[in-house]
């Protein structure tokens, strides 16, 4: 028997939700809470399906009888209600901007007010620009696993296995933003953790043997390529930080005085000050150095502009043109070679040897009691290698 209004608002709620029918597949659902739902229920293709039209009263009765027979008409001109509705959502969600590539931008954009540095900033561009040539004008919502999969294993069959992984690491952040701000449901990157190929973890080459490394500094002092170039190699040895942070290094940084260069945390992988002790001979390089690029705010200016810090590839080319190959040694390694040195001669607190390379503490405790310890020993350790360099030249 056909429903009405008088029958609709008499239902009440019962222990478990209940249905009741109208005609043709519409009905009403009668749920616990006593709110009523327009249901409509057809088959495609002998499977059942089910769409939803709303709430009574702000769906009234002869609103959902409506779009029942619109829904019926599009069954019989071979359509599906459910995938029109949904296609109806998603061209919504794009006309009101609720995109991948839209949504991407705004999390690039909280990025940079967090204070995230510039490699990181770089790195979140390159993979939404990657995601956004396959689905960023799509709707985020229309966006599923098997469609980002297909974009990741273009990555993947160029061997390019660490970026793809890095790639879904990085569209699942933004799923991640659009659930927290309501414009989605769930990340479905989640199911793809398994899909990938496993990248084999390489260490940086670097050389820990003490004759080599020695072999090694004699060629750097004896470089016939660009002088910034050489003393670029000869700090790198000798402060063991991380290549970008010597390359971004301002002179501003440094205190002669003090015999300290304090990194601001913007520039730092651990987004933390570092100071790095300063032995006579990193001191004696700094002023080998200011006459030639002391006019520029960065101790390694770029040959192209002295507004823009030294190519990430100038260090490690100089190493290949010695002939040292990228297996062999990497400007990266210089950190590896003081490292293995500096443990193996058991002169050292092994947490010292950490600070001085900026690495991080796991233990919150032990980090928060690290942030002004073990300063006097590294001191110490910062002359102490100084001369052991030297030694290892002259062997």
């Amino acid at each position: 028997m056909p429903l009405s209004d008088a029958k609709i608002r008499n239902l009440k709620s019962k222990s478990k939700p209940y249905k009741v029918s109208d005609f043709d597949g519409l009905f009403v659902l009668v749920k616990v809470s006593g709110s009523k739902s327009w249901r409509f229920k057809y088959r495609v293709d002998g499977k059942e399906k089910l769409i939803v039209f709303g709430d009574y009263p702000a769906v009234s009765l002869s609103k959902a009888r409506e779009l029942r027979d619109a829904a019926r008409t599009n069954l019989a001109n071979g359509l599906d209600p459910s995938e029109l509705k949904q296609e109806e959502k998603l061209r919504r969600a794009e006309a009101s901007g609720q995109t991948f590539e839209k949504i991407g931008a705004a999390f690039l954009a909280k990025q940079h007010k967090e204070g995230k540095s510039k490699a990181t900033l770089d790195k979140t561009a390159y993979h939404l620009k990657l995601a956004n040539r396959d689905f960023g004008k799509k709707a985020i919502t229309a966006i599923t696993a098997p469609m980002i999969l297909r974009t990741l294993r273009k990555v993947e069959v160029k061997g390019n296995y660490e970026t793809a992984h890095r790639l879904r690491a990085r569209i699942g952040s933004v799923f991640r933003y659009a659930v927290a701000s309501g414009l989605a449901e769930t990340d479905p990157t989640y199911a793809l953790r398994d899909a990938l190929i496993r990248p084999t973890r390489q260490h940086r080459a670097a050389i820990t043997d003490p004759i080599a490394f020695g072999a090694l500094l004699r060629e750097i002092d004896v470089f016939e390529g660009q002088v910034t170039t050489r003393i670029a190699l000869q700090l790198l040895a000798l402060l063991a930080q991380r290549p970008g942070e010597l390359r971004h290094a301002k002179w501003g940084e440094f205190d002669e005085t003090e015999r300290v260069w304090a990194i601001p945390a913007g520039k730092m992988k651990m987004r933390r000050d570092h100071f790095v002790p300063l032995a006579d001979q990193a001191i004696k390089l700094l002023d080998e150095l200011r006459p030639l690029t002391g006019e520029s705010e960065y101790l390694f200016p770029s040959l192209r502009s002295w507004h823009r810090p030294m190519s990430e590839n100038t260090m490690n080319a100089a190493l290949r043109r010695m002939g040292y190959s990228g297996d062999e040694m990497t400007a990266h390694g210089f950190r590896a070679t003081f490292s293995t040195l500096a443990n193996e001669s058991g002169l050292w607190n092994p947490d010292a040897t950490e600070r001085a390379l900026a690495h991080e503490e796991r233990n919150e405790v032990r980090r928060a009691y690290a942030r002004g310890a073990h300063w006097e020993e590294r001191v110490r350790l910062s002359d102490w290698w100084a001369g052991y360099v030297d030694e290892l030249k002259a062997s």
